[in-house]
């Protein structure tokens, strides 16, 4: 039987979590998912509103500090993965960009392969049915571009390598050295990526509606986009170099 457990990670989020969670709430009825919030000791006091809040099917990771995505999300992956409850593992972020209504869709696509299959369903906003609201044509310009250089240097053919809407199977997380990877930024995203086909994952894509955050402030920087540039080129040299090599690197 399928079950979902959603990741949320979270700094400085204290209004936009407590409206996800209620957008949430009504799926949640239906899906029976459980969602784990990851919070990097936020200073806005993030996770005790959550915990205040008093949802069943809310648990509250509390980090030492802020240490970027990549590490919230290992973190995440690493503690739901301790158990054989959860089928299918759901990253998405707290700012209201990732919409609640394109879950479904997410939950059907992931569903429709046996729950053993390593699979992975990415979110996709730069596919026919895809759309971004609120962002200028320089932002847009830069994801396309940035997904789009990771597909040439890494040769992987997706629409949208840098998105964080996604679902992993447990069994393709399962499959991964995730304690091997490094990557912290947005950058990791593509790292999870190119794991995954690494790992002969199937990959399937599905349109969503990427919304701008209307409360809080983005994490996204200059040295977000450096790393991402930086560690994409790293990759791709030795995905060519020593192709065996680094499959070993993050394939068990």
């Amino acid at each position: 039987m399928t079950q979902f457990a959603i990741l949320v990670p979270t700094y400085n989020e204290s209004i936009s979590i407590v409206e996800l969670l209620e957008k949430l709430e009504p799926l949640q009825k239906e899906y029976k998912f459980d969602l784990f919030v990851l919070d990097d000791n936020s200073p806005d006091k993030t996770a005790d509103i959550v915990d205040q809040l008093g949802y069943s099917w809310v648990s509250v990771v509390r980090r030492p500090g802020k240490a970027g995505l990549g590490a919230a999300y290992r973190a995440g992956f690493e503690k739901v993965l301790t158990v054989d409850k959860y089928t299918h593992v759901v990253t998405m972020d707290a700012d209201g960009s990732h919409r609640v209504e394109d879950l479904p869709a997410m939950f059907v696509a992931a569903s429709g392969k046996p729950d053993e299959s390593k699979i992975i369903v990415l979110g996709t906003r730069w596919m026919p049915g895809g759309s971004v609201v609120n962002w200028p044509k320089s932002r847009q310009l830069l994801s396309q571009s940035g997904t789009r250089y990771a597909q040439i240097v890494l040769g992987i053919g997706l629409r949208d390598l840098t998105g964080g809407f996604r679902i992993y199977s447990s069994s393709l997380l399962r499959s991964l050295k995730l304690k091997d990877m490094t990557a912290t930024g947005y950058c990791f995203q593509i790292e999870m990526a190119m794991a995954s086909d690494l790992a002969g994952a199937a990959k399937i894509e599905v349109p969503i509606t990427f919304v701008e955050r209307v409360n809080g402030v983005s994490k996204m920087s200059k040295a977000i986009v450096v790393e991402a540039l930086w560690q994409t080129t790293v990759w791709g040299v030795f995905r060519r170099l020593r192709p065996n090599a680094d499959k070993l690197h993050y394939v068990k």
